[in-house]
């Protein structure tokens, strides 16, 4: 197989398979914020679990997907994968159902959560499992705070 050959071979494997992770996601119409933050809530009290992604034991990002996945919204596995996709969003701006970020081993992005308004996420934390903390809290939350990014496939419930 030429050279050629094989770099075309490639292009199209890699677009399929990253057209491939957003298949079936919704469309922004179809997930609204406050459905979003009622399935959030619906495993609120399960317990941290390195590595989980069910209601047996969630860890952060595993929450985060097993939320989102509830709407019909495909999300990377890791909350640096989270972060490397949507559009970010100012502190100042955040919307109920936008994922918030958080260094909280030193080394960049490494704990996520799901912002649900009056400066409140939701996440599964390694010391109370699901649960809702301030990212404004002074003590811990407050100084890793790194930021946000908005989902494609969320929208602010319309009154």
């Amino acid at each position: 197989m030429s050279l050629l050959k094989k770099l075309i071979a490639t292009v199209i494997v890699s677009f399929v398979l990253t057209t491939s992770l957003f298949a079936g996601s919704a469309d922004a119409s179809s997930v609204n914020a406050n459905q979003l933050v009622a399935s959030a809530k619906s495993v609120m009290g399960v317990k941290y679990r390195s590595g989980g992604t069910t209601a047996a034991g969630f860890d952060c990002s595993g929450y985060v997907t097993y939320v989102f996945k509830k709407q019909g919204i495909n999300l990377p596995r890791t909350s640096g994968g989270m972060y490397a996709t949507g559009k970010a969003v100012a502190k100042s701006n955040l919307q109920v159902g936008d994922l918030v970020f958080f260094n909280t081993s030193g080394k960049g992005v490494s704990h996520v959560g799901i912002y649900i308004g009056n400066n409140k996420f939701a996440h599964s934390s390694s010391s109370k499992g699901v649960s809702v903390s301030s990212i404004n809290d002074p003590y811990y939350w407050g100084k890793r705070y790194i930021g946000a990014k908005r989902v494609t496939g969320v929208s602010v419930a319309k009154k």
